[in-house]
C-alpha cells in the first residue's frame, strides 16, 4: 500500500452525503457538521441522534445515482454490497469517498483529529488501525496546550498586518516567534528573514 496524502478539506457550505444512519454515522456526521458541511443522510433506518441534527434525512435505501452532485461521500453501513456500490459510484463520478471501517472501499481515510481552535492535529494510519491513531491523538493532546488556539489567532493577525503593509510572509523564519509564544505565551517578537 502506498502512503496517503494528508489534506484538510474545506467543506463549509458544500454538499456532503452520508449513506447510513447508525451510531457510527452519527459520530461522522457530528464531525462533518463542525466543518460546516451541508449534509444529506440516506438510510432506511435512522437513529434519533441523527434526527436531532441539522441535516436533511431521506429515509430510504441507497440507490445508484444518489451520489451525483456531492463533493464528499461517507458510507457507514453494515452491508458490504451497499458499501461497494457507493464506492464504485463515487469512483465513476470522481467523488472522494470514505467507507467506515472498510479501507478497501475508501479513496479517503479519516484521521483521528485533535482540534484547538484553528489548529488541527491529525493522526492517520491510512486506515490500517484507527484505534492506534486515536491513542496517538490522545497522547499528543497531552502536550498541545489549550493556548495554541489563541497563538494561532495572534499569528494570523501578524500575517494579515504584514500583508496589509505589502510585505511577504513567506520568506520569514517564524519558528523562533512560534517557539517563544508556545514556551512563554508572551507577546511575540517579529519573525526574521531566512
Amino acid at each position: 500500500m502506498t502512503a496517503g496524502f494528508p489534506v484538510v478539506l474545506r467543506l463549509a457550505g458544500r454538499p456532503v452525503l452520508v449513506v447510513g444512519a447508525g451510531p457510527v454515522a452519527a459520530r461522522k456526521i457530528a464531525a462533518l457538521l463542525e466543518s460546516g458541511a451541508r449534509i444529506t443522510v440516506i438510510a432506511p433506518e435512522v437513529v434519533d441522534e441523527i434526527r436531532s441534527l441539522d441535516v436533511t434525512v431521506l429515509q430510504r435505501p441507497y440507490a445508484i445515482g444518489d451520489c451525483v452532485g456531492y463533493r464528499f461521500v461517507v458510507v457507514s453501513t453494515n452491508v458490504s454490497v451497499v458499501q461497494q456500490q457507493v464506492y464504485d459510484e463515487c469512483e465513476s463520478l470522481g467523488i472522494w469517498c470514505n467507507a467506515a471501517d472498510d479501507p478497501e472501499r475508501c479513496s479517503v481515510t479519516l484521521p483521528a483529529v485533535l482540534r484547538r481552535g484553528a489548529v488541527s492535529v491529525a493522526v492517520a494510519t491510512d486506515g490500517s488501525s484507527p484505534a492506534l491513531a486515536g491513542v496517538l491523538r490522545d497522547r499528543i493532546a497531552q502536550v498541545v496546550p489549550a493556548s495554541v488556539a489563541g497563538i494561532a489567532e495572534r499569528l494570523a493577525q501578524m500575517r494579515s498586518a504584514m500583508k496589509a503593509r505589502g510585505e511577504s510572509t513567506e520568506s520569514l523564519n517564524w519558528k523562533p516567534t512560534i517557539h517563544q509564544m508556545l514556551d512563554e505565551d508572551a507577546p511575540p517578537s517579529s519573525p526574521v528573514t531566512e
